[in-house]
């Protein structure tokens, strides 16, 4: 990226004009619901999958081979072309030339298609290698299992892949909701296969069949947008072509695929620690993960989605709007990441029994997925800002930043993580007391190792805001609301927690579904109120957003 001083490039207006706020709201609305609609559908799957699989050994092995072949989605999917894809084809668009933007999408396209096939040919041959590699200490049973599954998910991996590509084209098009909505057929299929199949065949046929369900439910993801990508983008040409638009994604990519994958290579490492540990352990983290990237997802990622095509239109990117664009944007997430934060550290237990408390999943699962998701929580927020940081810095050509931050938070997150994974194990939950005890290596117990991974995640995600924020405040100058507004919002989640938390032994004894229903609602509430009465502006407008769709006004008065 080449730095302009502020004087060079900053000009009028200073701030996005009303109805750029009213486009990007109502952007970020349509991701958010896609993706809360997804992710719907991904907490049915997972509470269905605990039902039948619990913390057992072929929960983890279904869940660590989800996971391999995840790396190769990641790697080339939507992460490295909302950084390097978008940008350059949003500006054809934005200057008229459709041509060009097809012959680009098509050109990225067979790009994609030929590097997927070949990478997915490879994951299913090498998988014995790739699960040693990947998993560290599977051994017996669970490793061969988890060889067998991988084999069969492996080249849904491509598939996931070009449904990335066509999620940046709807994207660009700002047809938002189709993209985020679209793994619902993916979940729907795993659904599908779990309810028919659960309870009905031996586990380790019962995963196999679960993996042939991911298979299928990939295809239909990519299947379900094609029509929409056709309609949209009638210039496709399917032919590589090394234009100028081409060569500039191409070197956009470089910098954004090491970044991704250092960021897989962060995950993979967590699992190799975690397989060290009992056997449940993977399985375990994915249960917290699923709930810890639900905010990062609806808020973090619809935000900085909604934010990177309309930030990537205008070549000659006034800093002042962009700044102005940042400080709304960061407003918003913390609003929502907040409570969630808060939510998930005290009343966690609460949200983990009301989705996965039933059937092989008991008290004790509950409460280790808990503290997993306790400690991912400590990063929440920083987790959710550095997407919209990211965003920033791609949409001025940088990508080379993120990527370099990326390598130090890995280093971190594994140091740290390693270190007080290991202090941690030595301690556990046991399945008959729900006590912490010294852990003997008994198979009733829930040995806590995995939260010291989940730790060292949250401690490299403050560092990464750090260095992210830092960078673009060097370019745009400083941006972000006052100290004072983040501390009213935390007082306004933590004190209504903290009495439900006081209040919950005294009530009487409900299902884990009724617990949450009596609780979490009324958390959510008072988290309004009290930020209204506190001052906080976001607070009021929610009010009053939901009074009226209530009816509760009158003359359209709040």
């Amino acid at each position: 990226m080449t730095e302009t001083s502020d004087s060079a490039r900053e000009g009028p207006p200073t701030e996005p004009s009303r109805a750029a706020r009213s486009t990007t709201g109502r952007s970020a609305r349509q991701v958010a619901a896609g993706i809360l609609l997804s992710r719907i559908s991904g907490f049915v799957r997972t509470s269905v999958l605990a039902n039948y699989l619990g913390t057992s050994l072929h929960a983890s092995a279904f869940s660590a081979a989800l996971r391999l072949p995840n790396f190769l989605q990641n790697l080339l999917g939507e992460g490295t072309l909302s950084s390097s894809f978008i940008p350059v084809y949003a500006r054809l668009l934005e200057q008229g030339d459709e041509d060009a933007a097809g012959r680009l999408a098509g050109a990225v396209f067979g790009l994609l298609l030929a590097a997927a096939g070949a990478f997915a040919l490879i994951g299913v041959s090498l998988a014995p290698v790739l699960v040693r590699l990947a998993f560290w200490n599977f051994s017996g049973e669970l490793y061969e299992v988890t060889v067998q599954c991988v084999r069969i998910i492996f080249p849904m991996t491509g598939v996931l892949v070009l449904s990335a590509w066509a999620l940046g084209v709807l994207n660009s098009h700002r047809r938002f909701f189709i993209a985020y909505v679209a793994p619902v057929a993916w979940n729907a299929a795993i659904i599908a296969t779990a309810v028919m199949l659960g309870g009905r065949r031996p586990l380790t046929d019962f995963v196999l069949a679960l993996s042939w369900g991911a298979l299928l439910g990939g295809a239909l993801q990519f299947v379900f947008q094609l029509p929409f990508v056709l309609r949209l983008e009638r210039s496709l040409v399917l032919r590589p072509r090394l234009t100028a638009p081409f060569r500039q994604v191409m070197r956009n990519a470089g910098p954004a695929v090491v970044g991704r994958g250092v960021v897989q290579l962060s995950a993979y490492i967590d699992m190799g620690l975690a397989s060290f540990l009992f056997a449940g352990a993977v399985a375990a983290i994915g249960y917290a993960q699923a709930l810890y990237v639900l905010p990062i997802s609806l808020f973090g990622m619809a935000v900085a989605a909604a934010e990177l095509p309309e930030m990537s239109r205008d070549a000659d990117l006034r800093l002042g709007a962009l700044r102005a664009r940042l400080e709304a944007g960061l407003s918003r997430i913390a609003f929502f990441v907040v409570p969630s934060l808060v939510g998930y550290l005290v009343l966690g237990d609460v949200i983990v029994a009301a989705l996965y408390q039933w059937g092989r999943f008991g008290r004790a699962d509950t409460l280790l997925v808990h503290a997993i998701l306790g400690a991912y929580s400590i990063g929440l927020l920083a987790s959710t800002s550095t997407r919209l940081y990211a965003s920033a810095l791609y949409a001025m050509n940088d990508t080379r930043t993120p990527a370099r931050i990326a390598v130090l938070r890995v280093l971190v997150a594994a140091a740290v993580g390693a270190v007080l994974m290991f202090l941690l194990e030595r301690y556990a939950i046991a399945e008959a007391t729900l006590a912490i005890t010294p852990n003997t290596g008994e198979t009733t117990l829930r040995p806590l190792g995995a939260a010291g991974l989940a730790l060292g995640s949250g401690v490299a995600a403050w560092l990464e805001l750090a260095l992210l924020r830092r960078r673009v405040h060097h370019v745009v100058g400083s941006a972000g609301g006052p100290p004072s507004v983040l501390l009213r919002l935390l007082a306004a989640a933590l004190i209504p927690a903290a009495l439900l938390r006081l209040t919950i032994p005294l009530l009487p004894p409900l299902g884990p579904r009724m617990l949450a229903a009596a609780t979490l609602p009324l958390f959510g509430l008072a988290y309004l109120l009290l930020g209204s009465a506190l001052g906080v502006p976001r607070a009021g407008e929610f009010l009053r957003q939901l009074a009226r769709r209530f009816g509760l006004t009158r003359n359209g008065q709040g």
